[in-house]
This record gives C-alpha cells, sequence and structure tokens, in this order.
C-alpha cells in the first residue's frame, strides 16, 4: 500500500479484523471497545496502554485512508466503526487472516501462524499456510509480508507483515514475545475476549441510559 501505518493504526486495523470474525455480535465497534481490543494482555506483542484518546485518531487517521469508516446502527447513536481491509487491500479470507495474525503478534513461524490464525480461518496444513504466505509476499504492486532470514540458534524462518514499512531483522528479534503453551493461550485468549465483549457491552448500555435519560431532562 502506499502509506505507511504506524504502530496505532496497525494495532487497531489489527483488532478490528479480529473481533469481526471473533465477537461478531459486538461489531462494529465503539471507540471504548477498540481500545480495549487493543490493549488486550493476550494474543498481542507488544502488550501496549493506548489512551481512548490515541485510539480515536489512529481510527481517525485509517478512516482518512479508506480502511475504516463510521458505522451509525438503528439502535445505538453511539458512533461505531468496522474495517474494509479486504476490499480496500483485495485480501481473500485466508490472507486476511495471516496478516492479522501477524499484525497483532509480529513475526511468527509458519506453525505459530496455522495455530493462531485458527480462530479466523481454518487452513488444513501448514502448505496452504506457506501457499498463502507466498501469495503475499508475491503480491503486486506491493508485497506485504517478507520471509525474513533464519537467525542463528533458529530452527524455521519466521514472517512478517510490511504494513508499517521494512523491517530490520534486529527488530524483528526483539519483538518476539515468551511462549506459553497452547492450552494456556487459548484459555487465556477465551477469557480476554469474554471480558472484552462484556465490557463493551456495558459500555454501549451505559451510553444508551445518557440518552435515555436526557429525554426527561
Amino acid at each position: 500500500m502506499a502509506t505507511v501505518l504506524n504502530d496505532i493504526e496497525v494495532r487497531v486495523l489489527g483488532s478490528l479484523v479480529e473481533k469481526q470474525v471473533t465477537t461478531p455480535e459486538y461489531y462494529p465497534l465503539t471507540i471504548n471497545a477498540v481500545m480495549l481490543a487493543c490493549n488486550q494482555k493476550n494474543n498481542r506483542n507488544p502488550v501496549t496502554a493506548y489512551s481512548e484518546e490515541q485510539v480515536a485518531e489512529a481510527v481517525e487517521s485509517l478512516r482518512e485512508r479508506n480502511l475504516t469508516y463510521v458505522f451509525y446502527g438503528s439502535t445505538s447513536r453511539v458512533p461505531k466503526y468496522k474495517h474494509v481491509m479486504p476490499e480496500v487491500l483485495h485480501l481473500s479470507q485466508p490472507q486476511l487472516s495471516l496478516m492479522c495474525v501477524l499484525m497483532l503478534r509480529g513475526s511468527q513461524t509458519l506453525g505459530e501462524l496455522r495455530e493462531r490464525a485458527s480462530r479466523l480461518h481454518e487452513f488444513s496444513s501448514l502448505e496452504e499456510v506457506e501457499a498463502t504466505l507466498n501469495s503475499l509476499i508475491s503480491r503486486e504492486p506491493e508485497p506485504l509480508v517478507v520471509r525474513l532470514p533464519r537467525q542463528a540458534g533458529q530452527k524455521e524462518v519466521r514472517f512478517t507483515h510490511l504494513l508499517a514499512g521494512e523491517v530490520t531483522v534486529d527488530a524483528a528479534i526483539e519483538e518476539q514475545p515468551q511462549r506459553r503453551t497452547s492450552a494456556q493461550t487459548d484459555r487465556l485468549s477465551s477469557l480476554q475476549e469474554d471480558v472484552t465483549a462484556l465490557k463493551a457491552q456495558m459500555e454501549e448500555l451505559r451510553v444508551q441510559f445518557e440518552n435515555f435519560k436526557k429525554r426527561f431532562e
């Protein structure tokens, strides 16, 4: 893509993509819900503490680039936000799933990508994951993914996205998170998504109640 995104914009866009699939009942998202999704402590690397103002600014920047847009539903006066990443970048669901995981967790191996993207799209094999990555690497006019050189002590190559511009090998190494077991990761992921969804629901109920009270003032 012609314009390079900053770290917050990448996190916001990746969070919108993820929540559309994992918690569709709460999608599109309010700014508060987007902030909570960005700052989750699981399925994120690095863990962040972005403010609502920072997230709102990133959403607006993405909207100006036609990657997000404001959605006003018939049942809520609170503006919500949706992404249009597959339409703008012409991505299939398998491609979008891998891009999302790379945007939220940084550089990863084939095995890590297959496991972590399974909530978004079920890949039948590592070969399918690699083929999808290759389609993003060879994409014209600009690649969206790059294969990183294998480093000393590593058994597998890693892949990372290019939405934030060219990636140095040193930066990709520094971002690698400490690993948890699959069971721990899955349980934490499920619990965090439940908490995030409940917080988003409470925020919307609060706003609706405030709007209701104004009718009698």
